[in-house]
């Protein structure tokens, strides 16, 4: 992706290396260890946490690396031990300049059109932390991967997640890492628009539909992603090849895609992200339509909400 660094986002909440402490839960906080060590107790409980780490890796709730299935140093940040202090990588450093041009790129293109619909945009925070962070839906852990918080509309990424989408997850490439972004900033589109708490609602009148409903939200912010893709195209910040990287980057986060990985099985009745070709095909929609209208997967999919 053709980019160039400059100032950092006044957007950026730069939170590495700062402990977060231990605490409760709430909506994208970590599982009470108590519950873990309970179901570590039996073999049917292991399952169960793969599989939850399995369901809920995009998005917020990933379980995995807590088990063996990711990192333990989720961050290139070294730690000096006399002075206390943290010390980022070049690398990493360059990487944060990135995702500050994507964050104030993405959230310009929305500013943009809601203002075209006579809507307006208010921006999104997106916070930097190192292996666990407070936000204002609760207690949070690297291991749960990147997240939105519709309480405090920040989104919350540990760089250290893009060495797993490489890795672990084989979706390499800068647009990768800038679709991850998207998606999130995605999620807080469908807050300022009122989907998601529409959603919300609708699980609460249906919980039978609960999975699906989270399915329908998740693909949308997907479709979101794929509009700024379109956005980038027209003004020609797109190179070769990266429109695959942003593919990848959805089939990798499919939900069948990461319970294969996780226990050698696929259950369609368990999904809330939605499998690989329906991520990739919301991103596409998205991609070539430019429309927020042409991302409503409620509407498509005949649900009300």
């Amino acid at each position: 992706m053709r980019w160039s660094p400059g100032k950092r986002s006044q957007n950026l909440e730069d939170r590495r290396g700062q402990s977060a402490g231990s605490g409760g839960g709430g909506t994208g906080g970590g599982l009470p260890i108590a519950m873990i060590r309970r179901l570590l107790g039996s073999r049917g409980g292991i399952v169960i946490l793969l599989l939850m780490g399995a369901l809920w890796l995009f998005g917020g709730k990933n379980l995995l690396s807590r088990f063996g299935f990711g990192t333990q140093q989720s961050s290139s940040l070294s730690s000096n031990a006399a002075t206390g202090k943290y010390q980022a990588s070049a690398e990493e450093e360059q990487l944060v300049d990135f995702i500050s041009f994507v964050l104030d790129d993405a959230q310009a293109t929305w500013r943009g059109k809601l203002s075209s619909a006579g809507e307006s945009y208010r921006d999104a925070k997106l916070v930097l932390f190192t292996d666990t962070v407070r936000s204002g839906c609760g207690f949070a852990e690297s291991a749960m991967g990147p997240f939105y918080c519709p309480a405090d509309e920040k989104v919350y990424i540990d760089l250290g997640f893009y060495r797993e989408l490489k890795t672990r997850f084989g979706a390499p490439g800068d647009f990768a890492q800038a679709y991850v972004l998207a998606h999130e900033i995605g999620h807080h589109l469908q807050t300022v628009l009122g989907y998601s708490p529409r959603m919300r609602k609708a699980q609460k009148r249906n919980p039978s539909q609960e999975n699906e409903l989270s399915i329908l939200l998740e693909l949308q912010a997907d479709c979101f992603a794929g509009i700024w893709a379109h956005d980038t195209a027209k003004r020609e910040l797109l190179e070769r090849g990266d429109i695959q990287e942003g593919l990848g980057a959805a089939a990798a986060v499919g939900d069948d895609r990461i319970q294969k990985q996780a226990t050698g099985r696929v259950n369609p009745e368990t999904w809330t992200h939605g499998s690989s070709a329906q991520r990739q095909k919301w991103f596409t929609v998205g991609f070539e339509t430019g429309s927020i209208e042409a991302c409503d997967t409620f509407k498509a999919s005949g649900v009300q909400i």
